[in-house]
């Protein structure tokens, strides 16, 4: 039995809802990691649509236990809504199929408005927060003063809890103009939302190890990805959590020895949502023409997504920094019909050629794509289910993407349909 790791080779939005989906009729777990309700995975599912937030993608499907980990950072309103709403869609959550780490941090209504008073404040140094609260809640725990989901089955405690994480909030709101927050009533939103997460409360990394040691199969699913992580990401716009492969052991409390096989998600193309560099994107026909073809709007924010030419160099460099086994290529159909293809291969920054995307905020504002051109195709690649199914140049872009990343491509998606899929490799078999 082999546990994978689903993380994002790109911006993020690389169709990995799908893809977890797709793999979750093959787990027993599948497990969120690290993020928070920024991050928007679209399932569809015998025709249903289903958007989800904080909650694991495996949650739709009968027979799974959906955990949520430490590493994420849990807005309980926003995540009693989604449970809610699906709900209201026929899916059945109990503590049979979900569970919430105990040690997993809050996201607060102050923290959202934190958010929001910070960007607005930053005018055009804005990185592009989706306003959400995530950045502030990562701030709250590694400063040590976080509200965790265990402290809302204590209310004695709560209380001087509040009070240490007000002691840093009130002066720095009174210090932008903002009203202090009041702490009696914070801690009665609180009490009130306690019943609707106690019930799934659980030791995540204690289930995990038991459910491993029983042979269970795990499926470790990422949100964002890989250029949005807070140490490998473009710095500053960037999420708030690392979000390569290694943070599913950290942020659900098991081994790196658990992460047997790690599948990175990357689209044919690439695509990033708010603010930051993006050397190949395109700003022609071309890349209206991929963003309309590929209904390119943000699951959670609604922003049109900027488009591009797939970038070899990042989703290579994802490759090595996370360890990918295998790659899962999303959405080639929307690059049907068009007269030729262009693949970015290497970097040109102050006259050099390299070969990494550099470290440094201004380099990465600098470098510009050198590009190999390819011969586009005009058949469509729309439902393919079998190598065959797919016109000759369309294999040879992915055989060429192969090389270029060096690492193979496991899995193709042919479509937003789960059935639309060509597998090569199938990421739970030794």
């Amino acid at each position: 039995m082999t546990n994978v790791v689903v993380t994002g080779a790109q911006w993020g939005d690389e169709g990995k809802g799908k893809i977890v989906d797709w793999l979750s009729e093959r787990a027993d777990l599948v497990v969120r990691f690290q993020g928070g309700a920024n991050a928007g995975h679209t399932l569809v599912i015998d025709g249903v649509t289903y958007k989800l937030s904080l909650l694991p993608s495996g949650i739709v499907r009968p027979g799974k236990i959906a955990v949520v980990g430490n590493g994420v950072v849990i807005d309980p309103w926003s995540l009693r809504e989604e449970i809610e709403n699906i709900r209201k869609q026929g899916v059945t959550v109990s503590r049979d199929n979900l569970r919430i780490a105990e040690n997993a941090t809050l996201i607060l209504p102050l923290h959202r408005e934190l958010d929001g008073i910070r960007e607005a404040a930053a005018g055009k140094g804005k990185i592009g927060t989706t306003g959400r609260g995530i950045g502030p809640a990562y701030e709250d725990k590694v400063g040590r003063r976080a509200i965790r989901v265990h402290d809302l089955s204590n209310p004695e405690t709560l209380p001087a809890k509040i009070e240490r994480l007000l002691a840093h909030h009130n002066p720095l709101r009174r210090g932008l103009g903002e009203s202090e927050v009041d702490g009696r009533k914070l801690f009665d939103d609180l009490m009130e939302i306690a019943p609707s997460i106690l019930p799934y409360m659980d030791s995540a990394w204690a289930l995990l190890d038991a459910e491993k040691r029983a042979g269970k199969r795990i499926l470790f699913e990422g949100a964002q990805g890989t250029f949005l992580d807070i140490d490998h990401g473009t710095y500053p716009f960037v999420t708030s959590s690392n979000t390569i492969a290694s943070q599913a052991a950290a942020g659900s409390g098991v081994g790196p020895s658990t992460l047997e096989y790690v599948l990175g998600i990357a689209k044919a193309y690439t695509t990033r949502v708010g603010e930051g560099p993006f050397p190949t994107e395109l700003f022609d026909e071309v890349g209206r023409r991929i963003g309309e073809k590929g209904h390119e709007f943000g699951t959670v924010t609604g922003r049109a997504r900027r488009c591009g030419w797939f970038d070899a160099v990042l989703v290579r460099q994802a490759a090595r920094v996370s360890g990918m086994d295998g790659i899962a290529l999303t959405k080639l159909d929307v690059l049907d019909g068009l007269d030729e293809l262009k693949v970015c291969v290497a970097y040109e920054l102050d006259g050099e050629r390299i070969d990494r995307l550099p470290a440094g905020q201004g380099a990465q504002a600098r470098v510009k794509p050198v590009y190999e051109t390819f011969e586009g195709w005009k058949e469509t690649t729309w439902g393919a289910r079998s190598w065959n199914d797919l016109p000759a140049q369309a294999v040879k872009y992915v055989r060429h993407i192969e090389e270029l990343i060096g690492c193979p491509v496991a899995i193709l998606s042919t479509s937003p349909e789960r059935d639309d899929t060509i597998l090569m490799k199938d990421p739970f078999e030794d």
